[in-house]
């Protein structure tokens, strides 16, 4: 039976007669109604709905195959504003953050990593663009701080609304892509696991990079903290000014030995990010109820590829000892691995703790460098040469040209005035040369 008052023809009934009707039945009517209504919404009808459904194009930093900085590839994707899911937002990024980890993603050795070809970057800045039905806490236009497990190093990148937070007024988007990591790393290692209170030690290798910077200024926020920090010389008067009270160089003498002249008894707590006999040695300069905590393995990385005598000898020479030695010894030894953190409650408490803090002006994010995606392979050798003091930031903007005019110019100039220093060189030698013979 239809809905409608009238009832359907029968099949005895000519088609005539249906035709004949000068109204169509109701239901009819609806049905021709709701169509009316569909159309605006299909198709080219309506342009919000054509733009929803309009591809878009982006930039992304794609790891194309483990190895050297070639298999990092700069590469054009597309996709659909209207493909969100649930939860998620779509952030236009204006800044990423290097770290280690990408280091180690390349050469096929970070576990959290999918396997190639996948987006490398795991912390950026940026601006929201959309946002699914669901998310109510966040808007289009919103600056924000954006972490996911890899796929941020791209123009556009959806990521999950709890993984996003307000940037705050005065907070550059540099400074907000190179805050996430690092300060977090750090503060949950010195206050989540070594409970730094007043009047403790503390010692930070690699003090110059992300972490090492962003620990000294969290560890200034405690009194009478003495800070020890391992780096390259030529990065001590940086350090020292940032808040190291230490600096020990590392390549051209032993810290155990130097830090044992200045702190007989040791140091409470050590930050390894280093693995292998570094972790030994930091086991044996901890005080009794000192703590231990190893967060990265670096010395695994010695070139541009795998290295498995590195490795190997990284392996080899890692702590190993029983529940027995750690009771009879009062240490502790822990480890910290940001990516294998699952509690939300804790990220968003940590995070907004670390806002906090910078509207205070007790921590500033140090931004050693900024390279456009084009130079990645530049970034990335600048962090693996260990030359950086700082954050170094990625730039998703394509390079002006005329950046790049000015560059080109300013390398042909040093080259000039290499050359005319060597000729000048030439010349001194040469009237040297003639002096002589005179």
């Amino acid at each position: 039976m239809m809905s409608g008052e009238e009832e359907a023809p029968t099949p005895q009934q000519e088609p005539e007669q249906v035709k004949k009707t000068d109204e169509p039945p109701p239901a009819a009517a609806a049905a021709e109604e709701e169509e009316e209504k569909a159309k605006p919404a299909s198709g080219s009808g309506s342009p919000a709905a054509a733009e929803e459904e309009k591809p878009i194009t982006y930039r992304a930093l794609v790891l194309t195959g483990y190895g050297g900085c070639d298999k990092i590839k700069l590469q054009v994707k597309s996709m659909k504003k209207a493909s969100l899911k649930a939860g998620e937002v779509l952030v236009r990024v204006k800044a990423c953050g290097l770290n280690f980890a990408e280091l180690l993603g390349k050469q096929g050795l970070y576990e959290l990593l999918p396997s190639p070809p996948v987006t490398l970057g795991m912390e950026g800045s940026g601006v929201i663009e959309a946002v699914a039905e669901d998310v109510t806490d966040r808007k289009v236009g919103d600056r924000v701080i954006a972490m996911n497990r890899h796929g941020m190093w791209q123009e556009l990148a959806v990521v999950p609304a709890n993984r996003t937070f307000p940037i705050p007024d005065g907070m550059s988007f540099e400074e907000a892509a190179a805050l996430p990591i690092n300060y977090m790393t750090a503060y949950m290692m010195l206050f989540e696991m070594a409970n730094l209170r007043p009047g403790k030690s503390v010692l930070i290798h690699m003090a110059a990079g992300g972490v090492g910077i962003a620990a000294t200024q969290l560890c200034q926020t405690v009194k009478d903290v003495t800070i020890f920090g391992t780096a390259s010389a030529s990065k001590h008067e940086t350090i020292s000014q940032g808040g190291v009270t230490h600096p020990i160089d590392y390549r051209t003498k032993d810290y155990v030995t130097e830090i044992r002249k200045i702190s007989p008894k040791g140091v409470d707590i050590v930050l390894d990010p280093l693995g292998g006999a570094d972790t030994q040695k930091g086991f044996g300069l901890l005080k009794p109820l000192g703590m231990l905590i190893v967060f990265g393995a670096a010395n695994c990385v010695t070139g541009q590829k795998k290295n498995l005598l590195a490795m190997a000898k990284t392996w080899y020479n890692q702590l190993t000892l029983n529940t027995l030695k750690l009771m009879q010894t009062n240490k502790a030894i822990s480890g910290f691995h940001l990516g294998y953190i699952r509690d939300e409650e804790l990220f968003e408490r940590t995070l907004v703790k670390l806002v906090e803090l910078y509207q205070q002006g007790k921590i500033k994010p140090h931004i050693d460098s900024r390279y456009h995606f084009e130079e990645v392979a530049d970034a990335m050798k600048r962090m693996h040469d260990r030359q950086n003091i700082g954050k170094v930031i990625l730039l998703p903007e394509p390079k002006k040209s005329e950046e790049k005019t000015e560059s080109n110019a300013e390398a042909a100039e040093n080259v000039e005035k290499a050359e005319a220093a060597v000729s000048e060189k030439k010349e001194d030698a040469a009237e040297e040369v003639e002096a002589g013979k005179d």
